[in-house]
């Protein structure tokens, strides 16, 4: 423990402070709240539009490179915000993080191709890589960790609105032609200004922190950053691309050998630089930090995991639209925020966590559980009620984990510590996805194929293979193309929206067994990561923040 720490825990705060420090983290909240809404809701709005800018920018083959342009930056910039803030300020570098953002969301509406757009996506991704994280660090600054965590669970109260707000505006601004003269989708960069504008002026005016305590010249760890950056693109281009690529094809492996060159690379240039690396290797040496990023790590494969597969059981197994198989999530979204607002108030009043986790690691193992062995013939509400037991589960784990890392390291680490917490949940999220969408599609085949002996004891199923008219529609060809052994229809869903209803039941249930097989595996993991959540080491909650011990000292 640092003399820094020991004054802390020494350090009391009377109820007149702790008034103040309220009402000035009520001034602050609102500018970092837009910043974390800028974040959320531009990654939702623009994929909702992107198939019309696509068209409109005559390069719908590359949409999947500006997601992937934006993803790359917003990740890597990530712990670099968070070591730079540590070493400079979280002020400086948020507005930065701000004026970024907009810059890149104002030169995205002049974009005139793909190739631009995905460009100048990526500059606006180095602004989001800061929004989130350091909008998380500058409250660690202000508020003790016992208190912390109830103020953090606006931030995903924001970020849950803004995931469910951006679809909708997304879909009424492209929809809108030209708005005074203006393409519509391009509105939805510049939407992102007067909001940001806004919040650029509030932390200028309000926000006061303590200035870094850091002693002698900082020194910038280059090589670990070309390091991290080495390491973190091929897994994310492989996370994007990999479906299509294939997960052993020659660009695949590539990237896996590139990716374990730049870990190691990281490796080296951490132990050498010791204090001054990127993320100190040492912090992974204090247990409860090293538990809280390996479970958070888990909790973001699994959620994102799940958001990625269940509206895909819901579109392609139970015939839902999209629309209403995002709103299936709702649920999820919801146990999310209570759970959330509970353990807010839990950590407030007992100054206990390490339970958090466990409880909400085993309810996230038990809604996928339940959602491996829900069936084609299971009323939909059912798996509704699963995935907001699921919801419980990841919002007793996401402000929990990020409080107990941050109370584990010393003050001085604060920022760097939780940039690393959100940046290995994000590369783990991203992962999630690509090992989700993998275990489905991979299963698939089989799964429809073990569906069909099944399909032919079905009255309507037998009428509809010997039906003349049936079999010569060519809305039917993908059915007896896969009879014949083609697989090729499997990774384009669409002609399911075609084909004869009596003719989808057999690749209807291979949807529903194939995303079973991927909740099971996922259900596997969650139980493992309670298992090991509860050796997290549960040390005692800091009384004060750093800008409280900043005053007093």
């Amino acid at each position: 423990m640092t003399a820094q720490d020991e004054a802390a825990g020494a350090a009391v705060t009377t109820d007149d402070e702790a008034r103040r420090r309220h009402r000035l983290v009520l001034m602050i909240l609102p500018a970092l709240l837009m910043g974390m809404f800028l974040s959320a809701l531009d990654q939702t709005v623009v994929a909702t539009s992107m198939r019309t800018i696509a068209d409109d920018l005559h390069g719908l083959a590359l949409q999947a490179w500006v997601a992937t342009a934006y993803l790359i930056t917003s990740t890597v910039s990530t712990p670099l915000y968070g070591k730079l803030s540590d070493l400079y300020g979280r002020k400086p570098l948020y507005l930065a993080a701000i004026l970024l953002f907009l810059v890149g969301s104002a030169a995205c509406t002049f974009a005139q191709s793909m190739y631009q757009l995905a460009a100048l996506r990526a500059l606006q991704g180095l602004g989001a890589g800061g929004l989130m994280t350091l909008a998380f660090a500058i409250t660690a600054d202000l508020i003790p960790p016992r208190e912390r965590a109830r103020y953090q669970s606006w931030f995903l109260l924001v970020w849950i609105s803004s995931s469910l707000l951006g679809p909708v505006l997304g879909g009424i601004l492209v929809g809108s032609g030209d708005i005074v003269g203006i393409t519509g989708w391009r509105w939805v960069f510049l939407v992102n200004l007067p909001i940001g504008v806004v919040a650029l002026a509030l932390v200028v005016k309000l926000l006061r922190l303590p200035r870094p305590g850091r002693d002698g010249v900082a020194r910038i760890d280059y090589g670990g950053a070309l390091a991290m950056v080495v390491a973190t693109v091929p897994l994310l281009l492989i996370a994007e691309q990999g479906q299509q690529w294939g997960w052993a094809s020659p660009a695949a492996l590539a990237c896996y050998l590139v990716a374990a060159l730049g870990l190691a690379a990281f490796v080296y240039f951490g132990r050498r630089l010791g204090e001054q690396a990127l993320i100190p290797l040492r912090l992974f040496g204090v247990q409860t930090f090293r538990v809280s990023v390996i479970v958070s790590m888990a909790v973001g494969a699994g959620m994102f995991g799940a958001m990625s597969a269940a509206p895909l059981f819901a579109q392609l197994a139970k015939g839902v639209s999209p629309t209403g198989s995002g709103l299936l999530m709702l649920p999820m979204m919801l146990g999310m925020v209570v759970s959330t607002a509970l353990s807010g108030k839990v950590i407030a009043r007992s100054g206990r966590y390490k339970m958090l986790p466990v409880i909400g690691c085993a309810c996230t193992a038990v809604g996928m559980f339940g959602f491996a062995v829900v069936t084609l013939d299971t009323p939909l509400w059912v798996p509704a009620v699963l995935l907001f037991v699921l919801g419980i589960g990841l919002g007793n784990c996401t402000q929990t984990l990020t409080v107990a890392a941050q109370n584990a390291v010393p003050l001085q680490d604060i920022g760097t510590a939780t940039a690393a917490v959100m940046f290995f949940r994000q590369i783990a999220g991203t992962l999630g996805v690509g090992a989700a969408l993998s275990a489905l599609f991979g299963a698939l085949p089989g799964a429809v194929t073990d569906a069909l002996p099944q399909a032919a004891g079905r009255p309507d199923f037998v009428i509809a293979t010997h039906d003349t008219a049936v079999v010569n529609n060519p809305d039917n060809a993908a059915f007896f193309q896969f009879l014949r052994g083609s697989r090729a229809m499997l990774s384009d869903s669409s002609f399911l929206d075609r084909l004869d209803p009596r003719l989808a039941w057999p690749f209807e249930q291979g949807f529903s067994s194939a995303t079973g097989l991927v909740f099971l595996v996922g259900g596997v993991l969650m139980l493992l990561t309670t298992l090991y959540a509860m050796t997290m080491r549960e040390l005692p909650l800091r009384e004060v923040s750093p800008a409280q011990l900043a005053e007093s000292e």
